[in-house]
């Protein structure tokens, strides 16, 4: 091969590798933090932007009953068809006459042959028509507030709503960093006992071991291996679920560690704030506004209607009738309620049970939303003293994997002790992600309960990192030293 043709492949290869390695970053999102997480699934959830659109119908129902004050204004007409004309004749008319001079009389005799049309057999009229409610017992203002709480209803649904997805988030978002954590878990047993069943075939090339510690460290590798893939596919399963929730097409890589803090705020600052912010508590105040309006509503019912109205004619036959009615008039209307059969007394009473029935609800969820934050603020504190607590475990695991090693490099110990050893380890460092994982769970929900979610970030500045693992790997790399 010449020189030019080496540039050339050279050259070549390095531009196919460019190009794979741009189409690999092209294909993989750029890792994201738990806030632009929950930025993301505000944007995509469609499950909030169904409540946000139900915000919007109750709120417009609420303006459409602001209109109940004004006058309605109508424009009608009307076609009337009569069996015949309507006629006076001028018998009619002087037998209708009172009180007339007798000097007349013979006057009005003479009128009996002659026929006055007051109206024709088809009469088209119309009108504008003008109808103000003045006072109404207070239903006006019932409905309208009763449109208020279904509006609040909404609201309160919606934030009920977002604080379940932000629940929901922190599951599925560090459910992947749990997953990560135990993969590499996973990847580091499997990687020490690699190295054990290396040794283990020198040790019995050398005729140091017996073939069945061999053969128990290379099954112990293998079976290593099982669990390192399926720590593996339970990642990828974690992923994609966060990556479906999140609404992307693209996988999602979280960006942050598990942490716990070595302290909360107080307890009673959650309970507090929870039940001073809680939208399902907000909800049932809603509800019995709607409640109390229902009440007045029908209560309403008992009181007089008072109503002005008026009517314009816009247009009328040419007819005596039409000549002689006015082109307009206005008035005031009464409407009392003698006898009703809608039940109004009954009605007042259930509207009475309906807010008792609200209020013992408001009063059982306080009791159980109390119940609720001492229950997740004590696993969260529970979940830091077990972090906390396994730190002298961790290092006993990591000592005691390092001492095993060494005697089983000098043929002090057998192959099963270097085994549990390098199990031990993995399962102190899973049960402290496990326990670190928890904690975040509780921290949420807590701070969804509480509707303080924009608080977390001082929670991640504050956070415990998990202890570095230097010392292990320094214990390896001595381990190797001896070894050789």
């Amino acid at each position: 091969m010449t020189n030019q043709t080496k540039k050339t492949f050279t050259s070549s290869s390095l531009l196919v590798g460019l190009l794979s390695s741009a189409l690999s970053f092209s294909c993989l999102a750029s890792p994201i933090s738990f806030a632009d997480a929950w930025e993301m699934l505000q944007e995509n959830n469609n499950s909030l932007a169904a409540q946000q659109a139900n915000v919007e119908r109750y709120q417009h129902l609420q303006n459409a009953t602001g209109s109940l004050n004004l006058p309605s204004v109508t424009l009608g007409a009307n076609y009337t068809h009569l069996d015949s004309d309507v006629t006076l004749n001028g018998e009619q008319f002087a037998d209708s006459l009172s009180g007339v001079n007798p000097a007349l009389a013979p006057f009005l005799g003479q009128l009996g042959g002659i026929t006055s049309t007051i109206t024709e057999q088809d009469i088209f009229t119309s009108s504008i028509r003008a109808i103000w409610p003045i006072f109404t017992g207070g239903r006006i203002t019932a409905a309208q507030d009763a449109a208020q709480g279904k509006s609040e209803e909404a609201k309160s649904q919606l934030l009920m709503e977002t604080q379940a997805r932000y629940e929901d988030l922190s599951k599925y978002y560090f459910s992947v960093l749990l997953a990560q954590d135990v993969l590499q878990t996973r990847k580091a047993v499997t990687s020490g006992l690699t190295q054990h069943r290396n040794f283990a075939l020198k040790l019995e090339e050398q005729g140091q071991i017996a073939k069945v510690e061999r053969l128990q460290a290379e099954a112990s590798l293998d079976k290593a291996k099982v669990e390192q893939n399926k720590a593996k596919n339970d990642l990828n399963i974690a992923q994609i679920a966060l990556t479906q929730i999140l609404g992307q097409s693209q996988t999602i890589e979280p960006s942050e560690q598990l942490f716990i803090n070595t302290s909360l705020p107080n307890m009673n600052a959650f309970i507090e704030q929870t039940l001073a912010t809680y939208p399902g508590l907000q909800l049932l105040e809603a509800k019995e506004k709607q409640a109390d309006s229902l009440i007045r509503a029908e209560k309403g019912k008992y009181y007089p209607e008072v109503y002005l109205y008026g009517d314009y004619s816009l247009h009328e036959d040419d007819s005596l009738a039409s000549e002689m009615k006015p082109d307009w008039l206005v008035g005031i209307g009464v409407n009392v309620p003698l006898i009703d059969t809608s039940g109004r007394s009954d009605k007042v009473a259930a509207a009475h049970s309906a807010v008792s029935q609200v209020q013992y609800l408001k009063a059982q969820a306080k009791q159980d939303l109390k119940v609720l934050v001492q229950k997740t603020y004590l696993e969260a504190q529970q979940s830091i003293e077990e972090v906390l607590g396994l730190n002298s475990s961790l290092s006993l695991a990591q000592e005691n994997l390092s001492l095993r090693k060494k005697a089983f490099n000098q043929g002090l110990a057998n192959s099963l002790e270097v085994v549990d050893a390098e199990l031990y380890l993995a399962s102190i460092k899973t049960q402290q992600s496990v326990a670190r994982f928890q904690y975040l769970i509780s921290l949420n929900k807590l701070l969804a309960l509480s509707s303080e979610m924009t608080t977390y970030s001082t929670y991640l500045h504050n956070a415990v990192l998990p202890i570095s693992e230097s010392r292990t790997e320094s214990n390896v790399e001595s381990t190797s030293q001896d070894h050789s």
